[in-house]
């Protein structure tokens, strides 16, 4: 994979993916005993964020360290791409300076123009349609968690329009896992790219499924995923209409019992309104009486959740991702 760009999973095969999560359990495994791999030992990278972030900044920092690499932060103020300089002038500067770019913020147009002009490996970090780097941390996570990935039963709650329902549908379809979407049908993903998937399907036994009635989609689920119900960068007026729309696909305590099982799982990517103790959270909380949003802070908080060890399984992953290309 040395050279190459990433920039949505649908540009990897299966196996590719899977070299990858195994790199990442090897890495893990070294930086839990303490052992160094500095890979990619006097390299530079350069992080370009246009989206804030905590998780994916500190994922790609701390792995480039261990790496043995320099790290550069541009923050949503911190470069003139797009308003001084183009996109692709910006992409022929960096890869002359750094040897390895990521990229966090809005279309994935921007990310794939990066790609095009630059010389070295280019990340997404996100994108408002595609979030790969997150699917690898739910999928180690996953198979850290039941031993295996083809098979399990996983639902997705939510609005699967943008780039986690999108992103998650894509890995469950390459590795073989029973992807179901659970939501309103104006919330279902793009059919375009549901048909891609059904392609990928077909090839390693996945399912894809799309279901408005949540007692029916969790029945037999190993995982249940949720996300916030208003994405970074929308207008804070379509709360309302997301509210009372999502309401009904709230991951809670009531849910959790419906798969079954008492092994199911839930996930989360992070940030979550699962109580009143943010300024967001409790602003919302306020206007609309609620107490949490997405998920309750009872499941959250539970057991069942390995919502944090999905959020370190980010930095493992961002750094096979590094590894391997560079």
């Amino acid at each position: 994979m040395k050279g190459r760009d990433f920039l949505k999973l649908l540009d990897f095969t299966p196996a590719e993916i899977l070299k990858l999560i195994d790199l990442a359990a090897d890495l893990k495994a070294k930086k839990k005993a303490g052992i160094p791999h500095r890979l990619c030992e006097g390299k530079n990278i350069v992080l370009l964020f246009e989206k804030d972030s905590t998780r994916t900044r500190c994922a790609f920092e701390v792995a480039g360290v261990d790496l043995g690499m320099s790290v550069t932060y541009l923050g949503p103020s911190g470069s003139q791409m797009g308003k001084k300089e183009s996109i692709a002038d910006t992409a022929r500067v960096l890869s002359g300076m750094y040897d390895g770019i990521e990229y966090r913020g809005f279309g994935q147009t921007i990310v794939e123009d990066l790609a095009k002009y630059s010389k070295v490996p280019v990340w997404n970090g996100l994108t408002n349609e595609f979030h790969p780097t997150q699917i690898l941390a739910d999928m180690l996570t996953i198979r850290e968690q039941f031993g295996y990935l083809k098979g399990i039963n996983f639902v997705y709650m939510g609005d699967a329009r943008y780039n986690m329902g999108n992103s998650l549908m894509v890995g469950c379809a390459k590795l073989g896992l029973n992807f179901t979407a659970c939501c309103p049908e104006k919330y279902f993903p793009d059919k375009g790219l549901i048909a891609k998937c059904e392609e990928v399907a077909a090839q390693t036994g996945a399912s894809l499924r799309f279901e408005t009635d949540p007692a029916k989609a969790v029945k037999n689920a190993d995982v249940i995923y949720t996300d916030v119900w208003v994405s970074m960068g929308e207008p804070e007026e379509v709360w309302a209409e997301r509210i009372a729309e999502l309401s009904p696909y709230q991951v809670n305590k009531t849910l959790m019992e419906k798969t079954g099982k008492k092994e199911t799982v839930f996930m989360h990517c992070l940030p979550a309104f699962h109580d009143l103790k943010t300024v967001i959270g409790k602003e919302i909380g306020e206007k609309f009486n609620i107490s949490a949003m997405e998920v309750t802070d009872e499941v959250f908080e539970s057991e069942r959740s390995i919502v944090f060890d999905e959020a370190e399984n980010r930095m493992h992953t961002i750094k096979a991702v590094m590894a391997a290309t560079l």
